[in-house]
């Protein structure tokens, strides 16, 4: 079953994580690219998954992950882990839409 790509934008801070992120770092106009792709794939990833069972991570968060992964070479999946809790920059932008 496909998850859903939701986002809590507000938890302990009044200023959302992506408000906090310069107008011009350099993963703004790839998330852009990245978010406009995966809208023109979200009916392909429906039919993938199953309407029954238990909901799985959205494709799209993992996608972006990888993403982030790639570009900023982290060497394994545990690293990005950490750098998703830890860098303000990938809080803010590694969901994609």
């Amino acid at each position: 079953m496909r998850g859903t790509d939701s986002k809590q934008e507000a938890m302990f801070s009044y200023v959302s994580s992506e408000a906090r992120i310069p107008p011009k770092h350099p993963l703004r106009p790839i998330k852009a690219l990245v978010s406009e792709a995966l809208a023109q794939m979200d009916r392909k990833f429906e039919k993938l998954y199953s309407q029954t069972g238990r909901p799985s991570i959205a494709p799209e968060r993992l996608i972006c992950a990888l993403l982030l992964q790639v570009l900023y070479t982290i060497r394994s999946e545990r690293l990005l882990v950490e750098q998703l809790e830890y860098n303000c920059c990938f809080a803010g932008l590694w969901v994609c839409r």
